[in-house]
């Protein structure tokens, strides 16, 4: 009786999550890869890299690990975020919106005719063109209403951050202090398209 309790605890046997499937919506898993229809278009994604059960009914799909250690159990609820994403982008969609900021030279961004790619002229009065390609399944437009301001909408999350990312990514101040030249395209908001 007073030996001091052990703080091991031992490993879950079972670890799960569920989400639900909202209507009109299909969800269909083979061999740990993931396809989901909606009335947006359909999502895939291959999840063979994480040792998990996934199990779908009409209404539900179940992730599952036995005897996980805490690494494998983590995965199980990333998992079930991403196919929760997929959902929400075949039945809503995702939209980021970005804004040019720059103090002297105005930046001039150029959208192709399709709407995947963009052309970024003048940054910080630099004569080189940047480029940067859309993502599968990304449309950029300009808003109207508000000046200098970019919007990517798309179904696939990853698809739409990243492409937003490499917008940012791509107008860097090099070799001046950042603190001072505050100029670049920003992503201001994000939310999911109603």
């Amino acid at each position: 009786s007073d030996c001091p309790q052990s703080s091991n605890k031992m490993p879950a046997i079972q670890s799960s999550h569920t989400i639900n499937i909202p209507e009109g919506v299909k969800v269909e898993v083979k061999a740990r890869q993931v396809k989901v229809t909606g009335p947006r278009g359909t999502l895939s994604r291959d999840f063979r890299h994480a040792t998990l059960q996934i199990e779908t009914t009409p209404k539900t799909v179940k992730v599952s690990i036995w005897f996980g250690g805490r690494k494998q159990i983590a995965c199980v609820r990333s998992v079930i975020s991403h196919i929760n994403n997929m959902i929400v982008g075949v039945t809503k969609g995702y939209e980021y919106k970005l804004r040019f900021v720059y103090a002297h030279f105005p930046v001039n961004v150029a959208i192709n005719s399709d709407g995947n790619a963009i052309e970024i002229r003048n940054f910080l009065g630099e004569k080189v063109v940047r480029k940067v390609p859309m993502l599968e399944g990304v449309k950029i437009t300009r808003t109207e209403t508000v000046k200098d301001e970019l919007v990517l909408r798309g179904n696939d999350i990853t698809c739409v951050s990243q492409s937003a990312a490499n917008i940012q990514q791509s107008c860097l101040v090099k070799r001046k202090d950042i603190r001072k030249f505050l100029d670049g395209i920003y992503v201001s908001e994000h939310s999911v398209m109603e």
